[in-house]
């Protein structure tokens, strides 16, 4: 009686399956788009967060504002290039608007820029964050003036 293994072609089936299975796993798991602008979202607050601490201690106001490439801090008072704040997004995809803040009198109805200190506390800010490809998909960054700035999903 011979011992009788697998042959060639039942393993290259077997291997096929399990390729497969890992690629339907691996394209599950990727990141959604709107995983990507939240996650651009709480990058972006921690910067607003350390870029206010900057303009608190310097005795400096910083202003940030988006461009078509990404964003911008003026106004920082360290010039070292170490200590400089990022200014691109990680998705090339993310855009930001600034929204007038909710309950604020602001003479001009869209807001340019968003005011980082020096004071301890300032007016308050809103930012919404979209995905160009898919514009529905949109998180806010928002802050009274005396708290961080949070996040708020508007869309799934």
């Amino acid at each position: 009686m011979r011992n009788r293994g697998f042959t060639l072609l039942e393993m290259l089936v077997v291997l096929a399956i399990i390729a497969l299975g890992s690629a339907g796993v691996g394209l599950a798991l990727r990141d959604s788009s709107q995983t990507r602008l939240e996650r651009e979202a709480q990058r972006l607050g921690a910067l607003l967060e350390a870029a206010r601490a900057r303009a608190q201690v310097a005795g400096v106001a910083v202003r940030w504002y988006p461009t078509a490439t990404g964003f911008r801090f003026e106004g920082q008072a360290s010039t070292a290039q170490d200590e400089v704040l990022p200014q691109i997004w990680m998705d090339d995809d993310t855009r930001a608007r600034i929204e007038p803040a909710a309950g604020t009198k602001s003479v001009d109805p869209s807001p340019r820029v968003v005011l980082l200190g020096p004071d301890p506390i300032i007016e308050p800010q809103v930012l919404t964050l979209y995905s160009a490809g898919q514009p529905e998909r949109q998180v806010q960054l928002a802050t009274d003036g005396v708290r961080p700035f949070t996040l708020k999903v508007l869309s799934q």
